[in-house]
Protein backbone atom coordinates (compact mmCIF):
# COMPACT_ATOMS: atom_id res chain seq x y z
CA UNK A 1 0.00 0.00 0.00
CA UNK A 2 1.50 3.41 -0.94
CA UNK A 3 2.91 5.35 1.88
CA UNK A 4 0.15 7.93 3.37
CA UNK A 5 -2.93 6.02 1.89
CA UNK A 6 -5.44 4.29 3.35
CA UNK A 7 -8.12 1.23 2.14
CA UNK A 8 -11.40 1.58 1.42
CA UNK A 9 -13.70 -1.58 1.23
CA UNK A 10 -16.73 -1.17 -0.86
CA UNK A 11 -19.49 -3.63 -0.14
CA UNK A 12 -22.82 -1.79 -1.99
CA UNK A 13 -22.34 1.13 -4.30
CA UNK A 14 -18.44 1.32 -4.21
CA UNK A 15 -18.52 -2.42 -5.94
CA UNK A 16 -18.63 0.49 -8.90
CA UNK A 17 -15.42 1.45 -9.79
CA UNK A 18 -17.43 4.19 -11.60
CA UNK A 19 -19.37 5.32 -8.61
CA UNK A 20 -16.34 4.89 -6.51
CA UNK A 21 -14.82 7.04 -8.92
CA UNK A 22 -17.57 10.16 -8.12
CA UNK A 23 -15.49 10.56 -4.47
CA UNK A 24 -12.30 9.63 -5.16
CA UNK A 25 -11.47 9.96 -8.56
CA UNK A 26 -7.90 9.23 -8.34
CA UNK A 27 -8.31 6.00 -6.20
CA UNK A 28 -5.63 2.95 -6.97
CA UNK A 29 -5.18 -0.72 -7.61
CA UNK A 30 -9.20 -1.23 -7.53
CA UNK A 31 -9.51 -5.15 -6.65
CA UNK A 32 -11.93 -7.78 -4.87
CA UNK A 33 -11.03 -8.92 -1.31
CA UNK A 34 -12.85 -11.41 1.17
CA UNK A 35 -13.79 -9.58 4.31
CA UNK A 36 -14.82 -12.30 7.45
CA UNK A 37 -16.75 -11.87 10.72
CA UNK A 38 -19.02 -9.28 8.58
CA UNK A 39 -22.76 -9.71 7.64
CA UNK A 40 -23.82 -7.36 4.81
CA UNK A 41 -26.88 -6.87 4.81
CA UNK A 42 -29.68 -4.47 3.46
CA UNK A 43 -31.33 -2.91 7.24
CA UNK A 44 -30.66 0.91 7.68
CA UNK A 45 -32.62 3.62 5.71
CA UNK A 46 -30.38 6.60 4.67
CA UNK A 47 -31.67 10.12 4.14
CA UNK A 48 -30.13 10.33 0.59
CA UNK A 49 -32.26 8.13 -0.97
CA UNK A 50 -35.10 10.58 0.32
CA UNK A 51 -33.40 13.48 -0.77
CA UNK A 52 -32.91 11.73 -4.45
CA UNK A 53 -35.92 10.70 -5.45
CA UNK A 54 -35.64 6.82 -5.20
CA UNK A 55 -37.19 5.37 -1.92
CA UNK A 56 -40.50 4.31 -1.68
CA UNK A 57 -42.10 4.63 1.43
CA UNK A 58 -45.00 2.85 0.20
CA UNK A 59 -43.63 -0.39 -0.45
CA UNK A 60 -40.26 -0.09 2.68
CA UNK A 61 -38.12 -0.33 -0.43
CA UNK A 62 -35.86 2.01 1.14
CA UNK A 63 -32.73 0.42 2.79
CA UNK A 64 -28.91 0.59 1.93
CA UNK A 65 -26.18 -1.99 2.86
CA UNK A 66 -23.84 -1.99 5.86
CA UNK A 67 -22.24 -4.46 7.05
CA UNK A 68 -22.41 -5.82 10.62
CA UNK A 69 -20.31 -8.06 12.95
CA UNK A 70 -21.41 -12.41 12.81
CA UNK A 71 -18.88 -14.57 13.55
CA UNK A 72 -19.95 -17.12 10.66
CA UNK A 73 -20.08 -14.14 7.93
CA UNK A 74 -17.59 -13.29 4.95
CA UNK A 75 -18.64 -11.36 1.92
CA UNK A 76 -16.67 -10.72 -1.28
CA UNK A 77 -16.27 -7.06 -1.96
CA UNK A 78 -14.02 -4.23 -3.37
CA UNK A 79 -11.09 -2.90 -2.04
CA UNK A 80 -9.13 0.39 -3.53
CA UNK A 81 -6.12 3.04 -2.11
CA UNK A 82 -7.09 6.41 -1.41
CA UNK A 83 -5.02 9.52 -0.31
CA UNK A 84 -6.46 12.21 2.10
CA UNK A 85 -7.87 14.15 -0.29
CA UNK A 86 -11.99 12.96 -0.55
CA UNK A 87 -11.69 11.84 2.45
CA UNK A 88 -13.96 14.11 4.13
CA UNK A 89 -16.35 13.74 1.02
CA UNK A 90 -16.50 10.08 1.95
CA UNK A 91 -17.28 10.34 4.93
CA UNK A 92 -20.34 12.91 3.99
CA UNK A 93 -21.70 10.60 1.53
CA UNK A 94 -21.21 7.67 4.35
CA UNK A 95 -22.47 10.03 7.20
CA UNK A 96 -24.63 7.13 8.96
CA UNK A 97 -22.10 4.42 9.72
CA UNK A 98 -19.30 3.74 11.70
CA UNK A 99 -16.21 3.86 9.73
CA UNK A 100 -14.10 1.23 11.07
CA UNK A 101 -10.56 -0.41 10.46
CA UNK A 102 -10.86 -4.53 9.76
CA UNK A 103 -8.56 -6.91 8.52
CA UNK A 104 -9.33 -8.12 5.11
CA UNK A 105 -7.98 -11.44 2.78
CA UNK A 106 -7.03 -11.39 -0.36
CA UNK A 107 -8.83 -13.91 -2.74
CA UNK A 108 -6.48 -16.74 -2.65
CA UNK A 109 -6.89 -16.53 0.95
CA UNK A 110 -3.61 -14.58 2.22
CA UNK A 111 -3.34 -11.49 4.72
CA UNK A 112 -4.52 -8.46 2.65
CA UNK A 113 -4.24 -5.66 5.73
CA UNK A 114 -6.74 -3.26 6.79
CA UNK A 115 -9.53 -1.37 5.18
CA UNK A 116 -11.93 0.95 6.20
CA UNK A 117 -15.47 -0.86 6.41
CA UNK A 118 -18.90 0.81 6.70
CA UNK A 119 -20.45 -0.78 9.75
CA UNK A 120 -23.51 -0.65 11.25
CA UNK A 121 -24.15 2.02 14.05
CA UNK A 122 -27.04 3.98 15.69
CA UNK A 123 -29.09 6.91 15.63
CA UNK A 124 -27.55 7.78 19.15
CA UNK A 125 -24.33 7.65 17.20
CA UNK A 126 -25.25 9.60 14.52
CA UNK A 127 -26.73 12.53 16.42
CA UNK A 128 -23.80 12.62 18.26
CA UNK A 129 -21.26 13.02 15.53
CA UNK A 130 -23.47 14.76 13.23
CA UNK A 131 -26.27 17.07 15.95
CA UNK A 132 -29.68 16.87 16.67
CA UNK A 133 -30.60 19.22 14.30
CA UNK A 134 -28.97 17.40 11.27
CA UNK A 135 -31.14 14.37 12.55
CA UNK A 136 -34.16 16.72 12.67
CA UNK A 137 -33.29 18.62 9.12
CA UNK A 138 -32.98 14.96 7.35
CA UNK A 139 -34.82 12.27 8.96
CA UNK A 140 -37.25 13.47 11.31
CA UNK A 141 -38.97 16.61 9.63
CA UNK A 142 -38.96 14.47 6.20
CA UNK A 143 -41.09 11.59 7.99
CA UNK A 144 -38.18 9.13 9.14
CA UNK A 145 -38.01 8.43 12.78
CA UNK A 146 -35.17 6.06 12.96
CA UNK A 147 -31.78 5.28 10.86
CA UNK A 148 -30.93 1.86 12.20
CA UNK A 149 -33.51 0.63 14.83
CA UNK A 150 -35.91 -1.56 12.29
CA UNK A 151 -36.94 -4.68 13.56
CA UNK A 152 -35.98 -8.04 11.70
CA UNK A 153 -40.26 -8.40 11.43
CA UNK A 154 -40.25 -5.08 9.56
CA UNK A 155 -40.69 -5.57 5.86
CA UNK A 156 -38.27 -3.61 5.03
CA UNK A 157 -36.72 -3.90 1.44
CA UNK A 158 -34.02 -2.60 -0.54
CA UNK A 159 -34.40 0.29 -2.27
CA UNK A 160 -34.98 -0.81 -5.58
CA UNK A 161 -32.48 1.43 -7.76
CA UNK A 162 -29.76 1.29 -5.65
CA UNK A 163 -30.22 -2.79 -5.67
CA UNK A 164 -30.08 -3.09 -9.02
CA UNK A 165 -26.86 -0.85 -9.03
CA UNK A 166 -25.47 -3.01 -6.90
CA UNK A 167 -25.88 -6.35 -8.77
CA UNK A 168 -24.97 -4.91 -11.65
CA UNK A 169 -21.83 -3.80 -10.33
CA UNK A 170 -21.04 -7.39 -8.69
CA UNK A 171 -22.12 -8.55 -11.98
CA UNK A 172 -19.39 -6.66 -14.22
CA UNK A 173 -16.85 -7.34 -11.22
CA UNK A 174 -17.23 -11.21 -11.85
CA UNK A 175 -18.60 -14.88 -10.82
CA UNK A 176 -16.66 -14.25 -7.18
CA UNK A 177 -18.01 -10.85 -6.78
CA UNK A 178 -21.93 -11.51 -8.16
CA UNK A 179 -22.04 -15.26 -6.59
CA UNK A 180 -21.02 -13.72 -2.93
CA UNK A 181 -23.38 -10.82 -3.32
CA UNK A 182 -26.29 -12.97 -4.17
CA UNK A 183 -26.07 -15.04 -1.82
CA UNK A 184 -23.41 -13.72 1.29
CA UNK A 185 -26.54 -10.05 1.68
CA UNK A 186 -29.35 -10.69 3.62
CA UNK A 187 -32.73 -8.38 3.90
CA UNK A 188 -33.66 -6.99 7.78
CA UNK A 189 -34.80 -10.72 8.32
CA UNK A 190 -31.00 -11.76 8.25
CA UNK A 191 -32.76 -14.99 6.59
CA UNK A 192 -33.94 -13.72 3.11
CA UNK A 193 -31.10 -13.61 0.38
CA UNK A 194 -30.31 -11.15 -2.53
CA UNK A 195 -30.46 -14.16 -4.59
CA UNK A 196 -33.96 -15.41 -3.21
CA UNK A 197 -35.26 -11.53 -3.09
CA UNK A 198 -34.83 -11.14 -6.86
CA UNK A 199 -36.16 -14.09 -7.43
CA UNK A 200 -39.18 -12.96 -6.24
CA UNK A 201 -39.34 -9.52 -7.36
CA UNK A 202 -37.34 -9.74 -10.60
CA UNK A 203 -38.58 -6.76 -11.62
CA UNK A 204 -35.84 -4.30 -9.21
CA UNK A 205 -33.73 -5.30 -12.29
CA UNK A 206 -35.55 -2.96 -14.57
CA UNK A 207 -35.94 -0.05 -11.64
CA UNK A 208 -33.77 2.74 -13.51
CA UNK A 209 -32.79 5.88 -11.82
CA UNK A 210 -33.43 9.34 -12.59
CA UNK A 211 -31.48 10.52 -15.78
CA UNK A 212 -29.00 12.92 -12.92
CA UNK A 213 -28.39 9.69 -11.31
CA UNK A 214 -27.00 7.21 -13.68
CA UNK A 215 -23.20 7.82 -13.57
CA UNK A 216 -23.45 6.66 -9.69
CA UNK A 217 -26.24 4.58 -10.20
CA UNK A 218 -25.85 2.75 -13.17
CA UNK A 219 -23.76 -0.44 -12.01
Amino acid sequence: MPSGSITILGLGSLLSERSSRTTFPDLENFRLVIVKGYRRTFAHTPSIFHERGIANRDTLEMASLSAEPCTTGSFVCTAFEVFDQGMDAFREREEEFELRMVPYLDLDGAQGGLGMLCVCSTDEAYIEAWGSARFERLYLQQGLTTIWRWPIDSMLRPCAAYLRHCALAAEKMGPHCQTSFLDDTYLVDRVTTVRAYLEKFPEVLSTLPPPSLCERYGG
